[in-house]
């Protein structure tokens, strides 16, 4: 009798072991499973190292041709995942341009704008200026006026919680005479939007602004720590030709590395989609690439121009592919 108990012993220990063996088995295959669904989660929830703000030009047809109320812009934003708002001033012509600017329609443009941000969420970056008088003009007097008219944009600007305006700067095509008026328009215009806590921002918007070496030699040659650069994807065309096809174009890929260095804001430009989802003309991955390379964290602007995709679909395939190239960079 005890020799059978002890080999019955035996085998319910043998069973015991492999019991849990199997168990420790089923245990160690559920940890490594979970351990992978852990860094599959992490790699699809990783932030892109921008953030996202929309352009409102990307609706300016909508807004010009349709009748869309510009008012709307911080909605449809926030509806396409933006959370920046990048605004043009020249998109409220009945509340602004028809009533000449006055203080009371900027008032009440800075209020409804607010209202509208605050109401879906949104964060107000900063405020394209156009049609204020060209800042790099030859005479002093000319240029003095246009500086006054840009000064009510930082007040704007400063009462919307922006951290810019983005202003152009045309004046003459020779070289120097373009520099020294430049640098003198942009002094004058930054030294007054220091005191309001906003950057003067040039983005590359034809003329000899759209010539990289020369405007970072412009921004150099400043030296404010509040005026900086806005580079543009595709805004590198120096001269056109009558039927506004580009007659002289800069090297795209080399302004914007000459231009980052003094980037506060930058605008991804967009036309045309090939079928893989690729920009025509424009190499996302390379500008994107040095955009990270510099350093640059902040809002990056999608602003389309495209005439193939609506303006709705060329936003959405604009952002796609962002964040597409930017989960490859990263």
């Amino acid at each position: 009798m005890k020799k059978i108990d002890l080999v019955q012993k035996s085998c319910a220990v043998l069973i015991m072991m492999t019991l849990l063996g199997i168990f420790a088995c089923k245990e160690n295959k559920k940890v490594d499973t979970e351990d992978s669904e852990s860094v599959e989660t992490t790699e699809q929830i990783k932030e892109p190292f921008f953030k996202l703000s929309l352009a409102q030009w990307s609706i300016n047809k909508m807004i010009r041709k349709d009748g869309v109320d510009p008012y709307s812009f911080a909605e449809k934003a926030k509806n396409w995942g933006f959370t920046g708002l990048e605004y043009v001033s020249q998109l409220y012509p009945a509340d602004l341009e028809n009533n000449e600017y006055s203080e009371a329609a900027m008032a009440a443009f800075v209020e409804k704008s607010n209202a509208e941000a605050k109401k879906h969420g949104m964060q107000n970056v900063l405020i394209m200026i156009d049609r204020q008088g060209n800042l790099a003009v030859n005479d002093e007097a000319e240029r003095n006026e246009a500086v006054e008219r840009h000064k009510k944009w930082v007040d704007a600007a400063a009462a919307m919680g922006c951290h810019a305006i983005r202003v152009n700067l045309n004046g003459s095509m020779v070289p120097e005479e373009w520099k020294a008026s430049a640098i003198d328009g942009l002094t004058k215009l930054s030294s007054y939007a220091k005191t309001k806590n906003i950057n003067v921002l040039v983005e590359n918007h034809g003329g000899l602004s759209s010539n990289g070496e020369m405007h970072a030699e412009v921004m150099k040659a400043v030296n404010m720590d509040n005026c900086g650069t806005l580079p543009d994807f595709g805004n590198f065309c120096i001269t056109r030709n009558e039927d506004w096809s580009c007659k002289e174009e800069y090297d795209k890929y080399k302004g914007v590395v000459e231009l980052m260095p003094y980037a506060k804001a930058v605008s991804a430009k967009s036309n045309d989609f090939d079928e893989n989802g690729d920009a025509i003309g424009i190499d996302y991955s390379k500008l994107l690439q040095t955009v990270k390379d510099a350093g640059y964290t902040g809002f990056i602007g999608v602003e389309y121009e495209g005439s193939i995709l609506d303006e709705e679909a060329g936003i959405k395939a604009t952002k796609d592919l962002m964040l597409r190239i930017a989960k490859e960079l990263n």
